[in-house]
């Protein structure tokens, strides 16, 4: 009764409650991702164990992808549903035992299957996004996503924590203390997290007329731009460890590390990214990160290449190549260009679908892990059919190409640049006041 009579005591009591949301809603998204990418440092150890070729550990640090990616759908209707902390919840305490039970695995089938149900963690995202956006205004929605999306820093956190576990312990140590931590998540989230009743989906709307919404060819377009930034982000922090040890012969904590450069601005900066696509909008943002991604993975495709030129004074060899330094540093610029890509994406979906974010953040989501679930296995495929470790970035800069002429052709070919209906320049609008 006191919070209807004073509704500025009622609105500060809901900004906390969003504000305690957003904080545990992260915290649970970053430990559900860093224990989605374990198999990117456990998987190197585990390859000299069980003798797997590329393609072989491609699909073992790919498995806990797919199961994450298929979840998404039904994750993001049922959050829609029954709401946010409930369906988290539950999320949470599914995985504990299967993080745990994966220390006691000895067969490469025996990994592959404890990986599926690990991998149920990936699909936090679809839960705590819609969960998160209807707990702020739409003005300060693509912030707050961006905000939950950092999250994914916990592919980098997986980077600087596993490798030391691995390195004192052995790796069957790795699982057993994300399954604590995971457990701890638990625990914290039940008791600072809130639900509101106002931001479920009202029981009368059917699954099939949700579900619709994969015959929109917008939905299409997105699950596209989605495949890259952060299928492509997922597919590179699964490979890059082993990218670096088998490319550069560097230990696997240094590997580890020199990764991490890419992983972690590929999530914590994110935020930045929303905050860019409130401002901004969610075209201009992910237009500049396509073409970003295009000049990063056109560099990053060449492989290392030794040639002999006949000169005036014989014949004479040159390398060309990028060493360490040079690709970490653009490994680190295409990170920074995914995380604003990432939630740019989703600043698209709230947009053009406040009523349905639940459903088709699923249904993106399922499309940007199906990605991360695939391309490790054609990495591997690639590496050993060609030889060529670079070949995944050729991969990469393919699915960029699709990116940019499928957004030119729907978007920026039928943007009208002058006259009336065309969009002003920030410095425009302030230049006329």
């Amino acid at each position: 009764m006191l919070l209807n009579r004073n509704p500025g005591v009622f609105r500060m009591s809901k900004q906390s409650n969003a504000l305690s949301v957003l904080m545990v809603s992260t915290l649970a998204f970053t430990v559900c991702f860093m224990v989605w990418m374990m198999f990117g440092v456990i998987g190197i150890p585990l390859k000299k164990q069980l003798g797997l070729n590329a393609t072989e550990f491609g699909l073992l640090t790919a498995m806990p992808v797919l199961t994450g990616s298929l979840i998404r759908v039904p994750l993001g209707i049922w959050t829609d549903r029954y709401g946010g902390r409930i369906v988290m919840t539950i999320l949470l305490a599914i995985t504990v035992p299967a993080i745990w039970s994966m220390s006691y695995a000895t067969q490469y089938w025996q990994f592959l299957v404890i990986g599926l149900f690990v991998g149920l963690a990936g699909g936090a995202f679809s839960v705590g996004t819609p969960y998160v956006a209807r707990w702020f205004p739409k003005g300060r929605q693509g912030f707050a996503m961006g905000v939950y999306g950092a999250g994914n820093s916990g592919a980098a956190v997986n980077k600087f924590v596993a490798p030391g576990l691995v390195v004192a312990f052995g790796w069957t140590m790795v699982p057993q203390v994300y399954a604590a931590v995971m457990l701890g998540t638990l625990i914290l989230f039940w008791f600072f997290s809130h639900s509101d009743p106002a931001h479920q989906v009202s029981s009368d709307v059917k699954l099939s007329d949700q579900l619709k919404l994969l015959k929109d060819p917008r939905v299409l377009k997105y699950c596209q731009y989605y495949s890259i930034v952060f299928g492509g982000y997922v597919a590179l922090s699964l490979w890059m460890v082993q990218y670096y040890v088998g490319e550069y012969g560097l230990d696997i904590r240094t590997a580890a590390l020199l990764a991490a450069c890419f992983s972690l601005p590929g999530g914590v900066l994110r935020a930045i990214g929303g905050w860019l696509s409130d401002k901004y909008g969610a075209h201009s943002v992910t237009w500049w990160v396509m073409w970003a991604s295009w000049i990063c993975l056109f560099l990053l495709s060449y492989p290392q290449t030794d040639f002999t030129v006949l000169t005036v004074n014989g014949p004479r060899t040159f390398h060309i190549g990028l060493n360490v330094y040079a690709f970490t540093v653009l490994m680190f610029v295409l990170g920074i260009a995914w995380a604003f890509g990432k939630a740019s994406v989703f600043k698209y979906l709230s947009d053009e679908y406040p009523d349905n974010i639940g459903t088709v953040s699923g249904i993106v989501g399922l499309a940007g892990g199906l990605g991360g679930f695939v391309l490790p296995i054609l990495f591997g495929a690639l590496m050993d059919y060609t030889g060529v470790r670079s070949s995944a970035f050729m991969l990469l800069y393919g699915v960029v190409w699709v990116s940019l002429i499928w957004m030119y052709w729907t978007e920026v070919r039928r943007t009208e640049l002058m006259g009336r209906n065309a969009p002003q320049a920030p410095f425009s609008r302030s230049f006329v006041r």
